[in-house]
């Protein structure tokens, strides 16, 4: 029994044109006429042909047609959260012109069970942060000459970034704050490192994670001294779980509270209701990301406004470019502030 699987030699055989003519109908990359097309589908349907193998064409190219991408959090967290989908949403439209696939990775994978940034098959890497120990297995992927862009990181000299100006807008609403006579200011910070499990924030705590350090520093450039909770992931419920934090004691309550994302806030707007607070009266509460929050109204956060999609669409134009021997650069987003009616002059 014949089970050698038909080609594109014998569909355009059998459809009467030539080899290439049957292979652009598949590719789309030059127009036929509509029967030319008709046929050479027709020629494959009754030859069982479904198409060029992807795995012929990777080993021409030379590549896998994979951009791996690296999350420090659990995928299931990532993807929980607004902003990181809008940033996938753009990094595929990035690699859309260049037919690359997004793999979604984990730096470290138990066992082997799984593909890691070290063992995958990619032709480029997008890394969505990077701290110490994701640099080790980034030493392994540059040295094999493949394109990496870090997304909200620092991966090290020579390395792509696409970055955020997040000092700069927390400073600006702390001023914000600073500037409505707002003195006693508690934070929500976003996770301090991998691994970390929400609760205060010692002084001489290492952070690791360069999105929340960078909003911290902001946040202190204004309001030095101001307590910080360190939340889990960016969740209402660990917002809710700081907020309890904060306003546990009634006499250290801050009369606002600066929160590193906008699902942080909301959280944050629900502990204060809970403690029998109103939101601005008795406590003014601040965000970032300028996403939209289910369940939020009436309330309309008082926060940054950051472009994540951009953000993601321009690391996908980055490993294009590199791909194609071009050059690249790094590219800092600035956020707007954006005054909604969770913020007010202190009572």
């Amino acid at each position: 029994m014949n089970t050698r699987r038909p080609t594109i030699t014998d569909v355009a055989r059998t459809a009467g044109v030539s080899p290439s003519t049957a292979s652009v109908v598949f590719s789309g990359k030059t127009a036929v006429s509509d029967a030319t097309r008709q046929r050479v589908l027709d020629a494959a349907g009754s030859l069982g042909y479904t198409g060029p193998d992807p795995r012929a064409a990777s080993l021409r190219r030379g590549r896998s047609g994979i951009v791996g991408v690296v999350f420090e959090e659990h995928l299931g967290a990532a993807f929980l959260d607004p902003v990181k989908t809008l940033m996938m949403d753009g990094l595929a439209d990035g690699v859309a012109s260049i037919g690359a696939g997004l793999l979604l990775l984990r730096d470290q994978a138990p066992l082997g069970t799984e593909p890691t940034l070290t063992t995958a098959p990619l032709d480029a890497a997008v890394l969505v942060g990077c701290s110490g120990l994701l640099r080790e297995s980034l030493a392994v992927v540059t040295a094999r000459g493949i394109p990496v862009v870090v997304i909200e990181g620092d991966a090290g000299e020579g390395i792509l970034r696409i970055e955020l100006d997040n000092r700069e807008a927390q400073r600006q609403a702390a001023s914000h704050l600073r500037a409505l006579g707002h003195e006693k200011v508690g934070i929500v910070t976003l996770a301090v490192r991998a691994g970390w499990q929400r609760g205060w924030i010692p002084d001489d705590e290492t952070i690791t994670v360069d999105v929340t350090r960078e909003r911290l520093a902001g946040a202190r450039d204004v309001f030095r001294d101001a307590p910080a909770f360190g939340a889990a992931a960016s969740s209402i419920d660990e917002g809710l779980a700081a907020g309890r934090a904060l306003f546990a004691d009634a006499a250290a309550r801050p009369t606002a509270v600066l929160a590193q994302s906008d699902l942080l806030a909301a959280g944050v707007i629900r502990a204060a209701e809970e403690a029998g607070l109103s939101v601005p009266d008795d406590v003014s509460v601040t965000g970032f990301d300028g996403i939209v929050v289910d369940g939020l109204a009436p309330y309309e956060l008082t926060t940054l406004v950051q472009p994540a999609a951009d953000k993601g669409r321009a690391a996908g134009h980055a490993v294009a470019a590199m791909l194609a021997g071009e050059t690249a650069a790094s590219i800092r987003f600035t956020c707007v502030f954006r005054v909604g009616n969770t913020s007010a002059p202190r009572a």
